[in-house]
């Protein structure tokens, strides 16, 4: 099945006043949204620098619930419906699911569509400041995520862009645009219903 990006599904989107420094900017994001949708772009290097893009729509309902659409270059979808993760693939008309609490407990898309108490899966630090956004820099405290570090550029309080780490060497960035806080979302859109004549593979 083709992996377009470590599961990470988040996104930003609070137009808050600027606070401090990324940590500072993160905490007032997560305390402050609930749900939010937005468009990304995403560029996937490999270690032998080959590259991958890919573009689409998110929208997340914390905690736990998101909706990650690729568009380009081929569809996909990964839904979050609080219990259970589904990746959907129509081309190949295959869906993958996964115990939504193994998915999100120590993975990046907990720090934005999961629980408030970052502390408790990841290691914090600032970053500083590059390409006009504050960054921070989150370590998995468990080794087996898959992650070696997971970065989030902040801006005004909204989560700009995130690069991810992977232990293959592989790196994936992403940018988000078009946000838009604490929009009312249909429960809906974060209910899976594999598609009829579908393989279904679980990962649990």
């Amino acid at each position: 099945m083709r992996r377009l990006l470590p599961l990470a599904l988040c996104l930003p989107a609070l137009l808050l006043p600027a606070v401090g420094g990324g940590l500072d900017q993160l905490k007032s994001f997560l305390a402050q949204t609930q749900s939010f949708t937005a468009g990304f772009e995403q560029t996937v290097t490999q270690k032998s620098g080959k590259q991958q893009q890919a573009s689409g729509q998110v929208a997340i309902q914390r905690p736990g619930k998101f909706d990650w659409q690729y568009a380009k270059p081929y569809e996909q979808r990964v839904v979050g419906d609080g219990k259970q993760l589904w990746v959907y693939d129509p081309d190949l008309n295959q869906v993958t699911s996964k115990r939504l609490d193994r998915a999100l407990g120590d993975s990046p898309a907990a720090l934005l569509a999961g629980s408030n108490e970052l502390e408790k899966s990841y290691t914090l630090a600032e970053r500083g400041s590059r390409d006009g956004l504050d960054w921070i820099e989150a370590t998995p405290k468990n080794r087996d995520s898959g992650f070696d570090q997971v970065r989030i550029g902040f801006k005004n309080s909204l989560p700009m862009a995130m690069e991810l780490s992977d232990s293959f060497g592989q790196t994936t960035r992403i940018r988000f645009a078009g946000t838009v806080a604490n929009p009312k979302l249909d429960p809906a859109r974060f209910r899976f219903v594999p598609p009829k004549g579908a393989d279904v593979v679980s990962a649990d």
